[in-house]
């Protein structure tokens, strides 16, 4: 069923908006300002787990709002960068030296992207569009095609191989993947970093881990051993997704003494705020973690059998994911951007085009798991959509 006249002008001020937002996403603040018309009622573009906002929001009442302690973290500078860090490191089993807090996990992608990555490096696609769009003018940015054949998985011989010949400086890998969810076991990402002492900078960057999974239990995997083991490892994490808490601007990275020294010469003094300090002191807290496992292992359970409903939806096709989202091919004739239109529009679901993603061939979608009662309200839209097309 076609957008009427009306749908059709809020489509073209949604097209704008994106335009101007580049390669990433307008934020639904953006787009309830500037189109109020526009009614948003789920938002499956952005990648975060609803409960653990949950779990933050009920700390955050009854230990700041009700104490009337927020003024305090409001009126008052947070701790140096190296503080937070400090108060990390227990957490982390790492030395306080080898922590860099980041305003944001992006913040320590640029930092590292133009402080240590110089020459050549190597970046999988389809991936994150930073780790090639904020790399220095003078680096040279070599992209290794994951292949949609293999549902964009890894071949880790076949990019071994491919690394040993091109050489690089730096490479980057993102587990589980984004956009498409895809996720390199343990043993295998430990392979692929000990068959590569020669590059100096082996990005990982974790920022969605804490949603994969290995066994039937759910447990968490930590790459602090890999950073242990191999000194060339640099560890990239945002606690946004996984937390729900992208507002506060919280993220961090493990790597060499000598790295995180030269960035905090070079300024990043106070790059945090308040709110993200009381979350890395929470997060630090055993009593919060223990809640925290329990809504994060309930929202991996959703989520799965979320992907497993969407994959029984005709004329769509669901790549395998271990994250928090996965990328759907749309196979009814619709272009990617007029299918997220229509959501939009029409239903009022949030949900990313990829078609600014380089390295997919095809008519793709991204959809971010949401609570369980908005993931069946996702699931009837689309129904409903796609039994019109």
């Amino acid at each position: 069923m076609q957008l009427n006249k009306n749908q059709q002008i809020i489509a073209e001020k949604i097209k704008a908006l994106k335009d101007a937002a580049g390669s990433h996403s307008p934020s639904i603040f953006t787009l309830i300002e500037r189109i109020p018309e526009l009614k948003i009622t789920i938002d499956a573009c952005f990648l975060s787990n609803p409960y653990a906002t949950d779990l933050f929001m009920r700390y955050l009442q009854q230990e700041l709002c009700d104490t009337k302690k927020l003024r305090d973290v409001l009126e008052f500078y947070p701790s140096q960068n190296s503080v937070i860090a400090e108060v990390l490191a227990n957490r982390l089993d790492l030395d306080k030296e080898c922590i860099f807090v980041g305003n944001g996990a992006i913040e320590v992608i640029q930092a590292v992207l133009h402080n240590f990555v110089e020459r050549k490096i190597v970046v999988n696609i389809p991936t994150f569009s930073s780790y090639y769009e904020f790399s220095n003018t003078k680096t040279e940015v070599v992209l290794y095609q994951l292949a949609k054949e293999k549902d964009f998985a890894l071949d880790t011989q076949a990019y071994i191989e491919f690394v040993k010949t091109q050489k690089p400086q730096s490479i980057v890998i993102i587990n589980p993947n984004n956009p498409d969810g895809g996720y390199i076991p343990y043993e295998e990402l430990r392979l692929i970093i000990a068959s590569l002492p020669e590059v100096e900078n082996i990005i990982i960057d974790e920022s969605f881990l804490h949603f994969a999974f290995e066994d039937d239990t759910y447990s968490f995997l930590s790459y602090s051993a890999l950073f242990k083991e191999f000194p060339n490892v640099i560890l990239i994490k945002s606690m946004s997704k996984d937390f729900g808490i992208a507002g506060i601007r919280a993220g961090y990275g493990i790597m060499a003494k000598d790295k995180v020294a030269r960035l905090l010469q070079n300024g990043y003094l106070w790059n945090s705020n308040g709110l993200s300090e009381y979350f890395f002191r929470l997060y630090v807290r055993n009593g919060f973690i223990s809640e925290y496992e329990n809504v994060r292992k309930l929202y991996i359970q959703q989520t799965q059998e979320f992907f497993t409903h969407l994959s029984q939806i005709p004329k769509l096709k669901v790549y395998p994911s271990k994250a928090n989202f996965a990328i759907i091919e749309i196979l009814n004739g619709e272009t990617s951007t007029e299918f997220v239109m229509k959501m939009l529009i029409k239903y009022g679901i949030y949900v990313r085009t990829c078609s600014d993603k380089i390295g997919l061939n095809g008519e793709f979608i991204r959809l971010a798991s949401r609570s369980k009662e908005e993931n069946t309200k996702i699931i009837q839209s689309l129904h409903n959509e796609l039994r019109h097309s």
